[in-house]
């Protein structure tokens, strides 16, 4: 069972002005209060006029793109296109803001690869599109989720990126040859024996975000074997070796986590799709372990210094990670029987 009891300090700490992403947010999933409430909305407002979000849209450029156009992924890493965006989607950015949506147009038609729908890292060299052969999974969840946060559900474009998912995602554990042909024959790194990690849980990520009642059934399907996926490797484990970690870096809590995971947002993706099991018991108590004596969470792993803002201080008390961890061990605390976890 996780004992867990929310601690006000922290919270008052967490709806403090300065940062209208994280006060949403903490107003919205920690408290718990309905969207439409007006302290709700207010903060939500304010995204969009001041701090973070409001610094990255005064540097882009007036095309709609940071940095480069061309370069929207490799040397323009953590500046470019492709890395603002996923940054300004976790910060609750206005999908509807037109800034945002020409960065967006820009993505599709120079990272979509029109034949399969997945998302490149580069340009294709034949013109218009991504390169068929540099199709990433976890580019390519990362980008579809960013998409839907910013009201595209119902583009086309997103529905075949969606069934670039529910077609190649693949959930090989080390066992055998894995599967043939396209793309898994292409890079070694992303379609080799083993399924790749971050992958499947950026495309989690992705098609968690699809409103229950507009799933298909291939994309429920695909949800529920990537969470058996994760159940079976205990969230940061190795599935035939349980009591190796599966990478450190998992246990290192961040934000923006971009390419990279943490538990605590594989939590979150298992929690958004309601699931509660014995197997993620582990993985709360490791949250609740890393807390400090003031009862706050620091930041363990930053791309400080390479994005087009700095997030907070690297080993200081983050408040986006506090803000992570409390909504995931809310959810926890709620599955246990101890109570709503709210204050």
């Amino acid at each position: 069972m996780i004992h867990f009891e929310m601690d006000r300090s922290n919270l008052d700490w967490l709806l403090e002005e300065e940062n209208p992403s994280v006060r949403y947010l903490a107003l919205r999933n920690v408290i718990g209060f309905d969207e439409n409430l007006q302290s709700v909305t207010d903060a939500k407002n304010q995204i969009m006029q001041k701090g973070a979000v409001s610094a990255i849209l005064s540097k882009q450029k007036s095309e709609g793109y940071w940095e480069s156009l061309g370069d929207f992924y490799i040397r323009t890493k953590y500046r470019g296109t492709v890395w603002t965006l996923i940054l300004l989607a976790e910060m609750c950015a206005d999908g509807k803001d037109a800034r945002i949506r020409n960065a967006c147009e820009i993505i599709f038609e120079r990272s979509q690869d029109g034949s399969s729908g997945g998302f490149a890292y580069r340009e294709s060299k034949e013109g218009r599109g991504g390169d068929h052969a540099r199709i990433l999974p976890c580019l390519t969840g990362n980008m579809l989720s960013c998409f839907i946060r910013f009201g595209y559900l119902e583009d086309p474009r997103v529905k075949k990126g969606i069934e670039w998912i529910t077609r190649y995602m693949r959930f090989d554990d080390g066992e055998g040859k894995g599967p043939d042909g396209w793309p898994y024959d292409v890079s070694d790194k992303c379609w080799g024996r083993h399924t790749c990690y971050l992958g499947l849980v950026k495309c989690l990520k992705a098609l968690s975000e699809i409103p229950v009642e507009r799933r298909s059934q291939d994309v429920q399907v695909t949800i529920d074997r990537c969470i058996d996926f994760i159940l079976k490797h205990g969230i940061y484990r190795k599935s035939h070796h349980p009591s190796q970690l599966a990478n450190p870096r998992w246990i290192s809590f961040g934000f923006p986590l971009m390419w990279d995971t943490d538990v605590i947002e594989i939590l979150h993706l298992l929690n958004r799709e309601g699931v509660w099991d014995s197997r993620m018991e582990a993985a709360f108590e490791l949250v609740l372990s890393k807390r400090t004596k003031k009862n706050v969470w620091l930041l363990d792993k930053s791309f400080n210094g390479r994005m087009q803002v700095r997030i907070e201080k690297e080993g200081a008390p983050s408040k986006w990670v506090t803000l992570r961890a409390l909504t995931v061990l809310k959810k926890a605390h709620f599955h246990t029987g101890s109570g709503s976890g709210s204050p």
